[in-house]
């Protein structure tokens, strides 16, 4: 986890150098109602996704794997499907993109250098269960598609080395509280903040959240306490004076309150700095905790049955 996190900054030039097969894939997208497809990690890419190609006056929308190849909504003829998945092999994904192409929808599928069918190649797989390079690798990818379709996101030349900065920084890491790690963010950044709890459960073992700003506002925040440490996300926009109401808030309740202010790219793309900042708080909880950040549990008894049988 740690050398993937490392290497993202060089990915991410590499691809933002690769336009080629950018056009193309936007082309199969434009004048349709689009849906961005994902599970876990990349279910919160679809999300950021959507909200960027609305920025360029798309008709988009997330929608989780699973709900995709079961409920709905479902792409259907003179829909598109955008398709996010690290490896290919998640068994709603993978429904939900036959289901596509079962019913004539234009598909682009964002995967691995390794999946033969990708239209746009993110990362070599990864060895770490904990995906990182290749989310930013999928947001990357994302990120040209809506450039292409008309977004204007902000300078997307500079997301390498706003990476960097964090990575090369005065890091100071935020230790897991006795109960409840709680992170916040908001505007797109609430799926930032969805991405570090995500990331601090599968790591390092610890309880964590991760809420829209408002959300954790109205009802969830009177349940913190001393306790409990808040990580709230900030990537300047026109929530973020409400996001510093909150976090003043819960320092009154008694609760370690961590502001993370990354606003230099503008809101669209500051999810690239502030996602990173979140990996650096997830594998610094496990290595401070012992953890191994890689094995999505594996290593702890009995959980290795268990994963066997079940079908991700």
């Amino acid at each position: 986890m740690r050398e993937a996190i490392w290497n993202q900054p060089a990915l991410l030039a590499e691809l933002l150098r690769d336009q080629a097969p950018v056009a193309p894939a936007a082309e199969r997208l434009r004048g349709r109602r689009v849906y961005l497809v994902g599970t876990g990690t990349s279910w919160h890419a679809a999300a950021i996704g959507a909200t960027w190609l609305r920025a360029g006056g798309v008709d988009a929308t997330a929608v989780q794997a699973a709900d995709a190849a079961t409920d709905g909504p479902v792409a259907g003829a003179g829909d598109a499907l955008v398709l996010l998945s690290h490896r290919g092999t998640k068994r709603y994904t993978g429904q939900a993109l036959a289901a596509a192409r079962a019913a004539g929808a234009s598909v682009v599928l964002i995967s691995s250098r390794r999946n033969a069918d990708a239209d746009l190649v993110t990362s070599d797989p990864e060895q770490s269960a904990a995906f990182t390079i290749s989310h930013l690798a999928a947001l990357g990818r994302l990120a040209q598609l809506a450039g292409q379709l008309g977004a204007d996101l902000g300078p997307l030349e500079q997301v390498p080395e706003a990476v960097s900065e964090v990575l090369d920084g005065d890091w100071q890491p935020i230790p897991p509280p006795a109960r409840m790690l709680q992170f916040t963010g908001a505007g797109i950044n609430q799926w930032t903040a969805a991405e570090a709890a995500l990331k601090v459960r599968e790591t390092a073992y610890v309880a964590a959240d991760g809420l829209n700003a408002e959300q954790l506002l109205h009802g969830p925040s009177v349940a913190l306490g001393r306790d409990d440490r808040l990580v709230a996300f900030d990537g300047g926009g026109p929530q973020s004076d409400r996001l510093y109401e909150l976090a003043t808030l819960v320092r009154a309740y008694g609760t370690p309150v961590h502001v993370i202010r990354r606003d230099g790219l503008g809101e669209p793309l500051s999810v690239f700095p502030l996602t990173t900042a979140a990996q650096l708080i997830a594998l610094e909880a496990a290595e401070g905790l012992g953890t191994d950040p890689d094995s999505f549990g594996r290593d702890l008894p009995g959980r290795a049955d268990a994963l066997a049988g079940v079908e991700l």
